[in-house]
């Protein structure tokens, strides 16, 4: 506890720093053309918070290695919140739109982004949420960080970086996009360590 009365972790450290965040979106953005054979069909679904504003850097990295496509016409908003199973525990949420491009997600090459992939519930979640919206031919996963302790048979096909942590430990990932009002530093990861 620290001298407000609030909880702190007993220790943090960053272990992606901007350029960090940035080396791996570039990658992440090569693999996802390589393994679609360009852009063509191509739909990025960012999952809130974080997973929208890193699928709009995701895009714009596509767009600059691939000129025939635009980065906002592919890019989009998928809200999973009242698909989520864990509702009744978590503290309310309000949800967020759901937006898709123009050209929809039928018969397209979705690829799910997020943040941070742990038990896998939330993929869960956005996988329900894209039945009611159409039908993919192929449903992806991008994903910042894997921290490993999965719950359900999820894995992501494209991960910036694998992060072994103990479940004692959370990883946060702050974005300038929604986190600069926070007063923390932000474009970073950082592990924090809540054992007691």
């Amino acid at each position: 506890m620290n001298t407000s009365g609030t909880v702190s972790p007993q220790s943090s450290r960053v272990v992606l720093a901007e350029a960090d965040i940035d080396r791996a979106l570039t990658r992440i953005a090569h693999e996802i053309l390589e393994a679609n054979k360009g852009s063509k069909d191509l739909v990025l679904l960012g999952i809130p918070r974080r997973g929208y504003p890193l699928a709009r850097r995701l895009a714009a990295k596509i767009e600059a290695a691939d000129g025939s496509v635009t980065a906002e016409d592919i890019t989009g908003q998928l809200d999973v919140t009242m698909f989520r199973d864990d509702l009744k525990r978590q503290p309310t949420r309000a949800p967020l739109p759901t937006q898709l491009p123009a050209s929809g997600i039928d018969d397209k090459v979705v690829v799910l982004v997020d943040d941070v992939l742990y038990s896998g519930r939330t993929i869960r979640a956005a996988l329900d949420a894209l039945v009611d919206l159409g039908r993919p031919r192929i449903v992806r996963l991008a994903v910042l960080v894997d921290r490993g302790h999965r719950e359900l048979p999820i894995r992501a096909d494209h991960v910036g970086k694998n992060l072994p942590t103990s479940s004692v430990e959370k990883v946060r990932v702050r974005l300038a996009e929604t986190d600069a009002s926070e007063g923390a530093p932000v474009n970073e990861v950082v592990i924090e360590d809540w054992s007691a």
